[in-house]
């Protein structure tokens, strides 16, 4: 009888950072590309009332927040106990719907129930971080963090690019092009992408106590230094909010700046964005720790911040923005530090408290920052700063930075897995 030769067994793909790389920039692709049209598709909602589309916009930007501050902490553990891959494939999912919505749906209230399910389900960002540090040693986690950021700044960087062209189209036609990319995405998700996870490292059980935003404090409270990096990481989440909320209002209204110059202002920052965070934080990390990228994360946003709000004209405000990209070195450094803490059954667990507090200041920002503006517009004659809202943003990356002071020191050892 002729030997008959054996198939080749095939081995299941080995998670790697390659892997949760391509999600991401994937994810942020998509989602950059509405970034310029949602606040015009929900102005055509409205019969073109600007105010009214602000005012909708806020309630969009609140309700996606207090959305993750309460699911959050459901999907960080769900990531422990399942696997990151499932929580992934939900949240694009979540994504991909919460697009259809945006591309057919015929009144502001179809829009907001979309708005509502994409909170539910969003998690792709924490979910990425939980995967880097399943497969990304110790030691090489701030650079895989700051190339994670890479992506999400590349996406935001040629999304919005793509998302202005097909918008002089259709309006809707955005949409319906960051459906596609998603769904391509849950589709890679499926089909390519590899569970970092194993399954000897999950969790045994689901527990309802920690899956809640009190649950999510608490985990952080059980250790001292875990909760100051938290607190520091709040205060970036929040101060970030100041730019999404303002700075198109804010340069055009002390610079004057056309449609043409914001988008190659989004461009350059986008551009110093991904330098620091593809090819410096690396090195940066290397040399003086992830306690030093913190610190020098939080002086420079703090910098940057004071230069935007204090600048007298648009070329001295620009000279702020290769000053204002160094903020990458924060969330690297961060997340560094904070998986330290942690052991791998607890990654998501940590991740999901850190999407809570992100929710809280997606709640907060809008409202403290979009508020101080108007009042510091009304008051301008007076008070003579238009910039009062970037003011505060630096003042809380002030108190960043005298919390890392403190806080961002190197773990002795990670929290035992109960």
């Amino acid at each position: 009888m002729n030997d008959v030769p054996l198939a080749p067994v095939t081995r299941p793909r080995r998670a790697a950072f390659g892997f949760i790389f391509a999600t991401a920039l994937m994810n942020a692709v998509s989602f950059g590309i509405m970034i310029p049209i949602l606040p015009n598709l929900i102005k055509s909602f409205v019969g073109g009332d600007t105010a009214s589309a602000s005012e909708w916009n806020v309630l969009f930007a609140t309700t996606w927040g207090l959305m993750q501050f309460f699911c959050g902490p459901v999907l960080g553990m769900l990531s422990d106990r399942l696997g990151r891959r499932p929580v992934l494939l939900v949240s694009l999912f979540g994504l991909f719907v919460d697009f259809l919505f945006m591309a057919f749906a015929p009144s502001l209230a179809w829009l907001y129930v979309g708005r509502i399910l994409n909170g539910v389900t969003a998690a792709s960002f924490s979910t990425a971080n939980a995967y880097v540090a399943d497969v990304t040693t110790p030691e090489r986690r701030a650079r895989n963090f700051g190339l994670i950021g890479s992506a999400f700044s590349f996406g935001f960087l040629i999304g919005p690019v793509i998302g202005g062209i097909l918008g002089n189209t259709d309006l809707r036609l955005p949409f319906k092009v960051a459906a596609g990319l998603t769904l391509i995405n849950w589709l890679y998700g499926l089909f390519i992408l590899p569970e970092s996870l194993s399954a000897e490292r999950r969790v045994k059980a689901f527990d309802w106590r920690r899956a809640n935003p009190v649950g999510a404090l608490a985990f952080l409270r059980a250790h001292g230094a875990l909760l100051g990096l938290a607190c520091v990481s709040f205060l970036y989440q929040l101060s970030q909010n100041v730019l999404p909320t303002i700075f198109v209002l804010y340069t055009g209204y002390r610079y004057g700046w056309t449609p043409k110059i914001l988008g190659f202002t989004f461009m350059a920052t986008g551009v110093a964005g991904i330098v620091v965070q593809m090819f410096l934080v690396g090195p940066v990390v290397k040399r003086i720790g992830e306690r030093g990228a913190v610190l020098l994360g939080a002086s420079s946003g703090a910098v940057g911040f004071l230069i935007y709000a204090l600048a007298p004209t648009e070329w001295i405000y620009l000279i702020g923005v290769p000053v204002f990209a160094g903020i990458g070195f924060i969330q690297p450094g961060l997340m560094g530090l904070m998986t330290r803490l942690v052991g791998p059954t607890h990654q998501g667990q940590l991740q999901g408290a850190n999407q809570s507090l992100m929710g809280i200041a997606a709640v907060i920002g809008p409202l403290l920052f979009g508020l101080t503006f108007a009042w510091s517009i009304r008051h301008q004659t007076t008070l003579h700063l238009p910039g009062l809202a970037i003011l505060i943003s630096a003042s809380l990356l002030g108190a960043a930075l005298l919390i890392s002071l403190r806080v961002a020191r190197p773990a002795p050892a990670p929290i035992p897995a109960e």
